[in-house]
């Protein structure tokens, strides 16, 4: 079904049509997007989610188009991207960033404000958004631990500020996505401490992740989630799958975890590794690897 719209449907706001999301993913693969926006305010995003809503339109959010496969269909309807989004202001023991800020960028905030608690993340590539709408973690550090509360837009253009339990976070997960919200900004609560000790700790887990993650290709980062009492990159390893191929797409040579795009890879070159990886280590091992990444987006 093709939606229609006019480019300048929303005042001070361009809309692409059909614009390929292959330019903004990280695995360099995906459709087009029916319409593509770049919102640069809260009042931008409520004309939007407002307009679809009542137009029953689909929306689709993204931000740092990171952990994501995009299909090879595109995505229907109008496609958010957040980064435009990206204020960082830090008062007393607070960072409030705003949905499209990057990750990284809200972790060197901290650290310039001497604020510990954030280490973990600095080197995930995603924004802020997608950090608590799937409560992104690494190095035995998530984003639970540290958001006080975050701003969120119901699907009915409401405004409404989540405390932490109220965004019941789990295992990459939030009330986020039960409730199709829209993330646009979120409060981490830190602890004053050492500049340098923080800074240490950040560019030690940022050594660590170059050495062992294959971060010169483009991937959509960690594919799977850790199976109860194993590890994902090991179970695949073990499975002698590193270097499987379809296509352009390859499980990492460097990192098991981890499938690369080594030219021209499509989504479904992805998605033919991914079932082929789960297949085969469900055969050899008895575990049903689940994906972290999303896969959204039409066939």
């Amino acid at each position: 079904m093709t939606y229609e719209l006019a480019a300048d449907t929303f005042t001070g706001l361009k809309l692409l049509k059909d614009e390929p999301l292959s330019k903004y993913t990280h695995t360099k693969t995906g459709g087009p997007a029916d319409w593509l926006a770049f919102p640069e305010t809260v009042d931008q995003v409520k004309a939007i989610v407002s307009y679809v809503h009542e137009h029953q339109i689909p929306l689709t959010v993204l931000g740092n188009a990171s952990n994501l496969i995009v299909k090879d269909g595109g995505i229907a309807g109008l496609t958010l991207i957040l980064t435009k989004m990206k204020q960082i202001t830090v008062h007393d023991d607070v960072v409030t960033a705003q949905a499209g800020a990057a990750y990284i960028d809200v972790t060197i905030a901290a650290r310039d404000a001497s604020l510990s608690g954030l280490e973990f993340a600095a080197g995930i590539p995603g924004s802020v958004g997608g950090a608590v709408f799937m409560n992104a973690g690494a190095y035995g550090g998530e984003t639970k631990n540290v958001v006080a509360s975050a701003t969120v837009m119901t699907p009915a253009g409401e405004i409404k500020t989540l405390n932490n339990k109220e965004l019941a976070f789990g295992y990459r997960h939030s009330a986020v996505q039960e409730g199709h919200m829209v993330v646009l900004s979120a409060d981490f609560k830190l602890t004053p401490g050492d500049f340098d000790a923080i800074k240490a700790e950040m560019d030690d887990l940022n050594a660590r992740r170059a050495a062992k993650q294959p971060l010169e290709l483009p991937s959509c980062g960690s594919v799977f989630k850790r199976p109860t009492g194993y590890y994902a990159g090991k179970l695949i390893h073990d499975s002698g799958l590193q270097g499987y191929t379809v296509g352009g797409a390859q499980v990492s040579t460097k990192h098991a975890g981890f499938i690369v795009n080594i030219g021209n890879g499509t989504a479904s070159d992805y998605q033919a590794v991914i079932r082929h990886v789960q297949a085969t280590v469900k055969e050899k091992f008895g575990v049903q690897l689940e994906t972290e990444v999303r896969i959204i987006g039409r066939d």
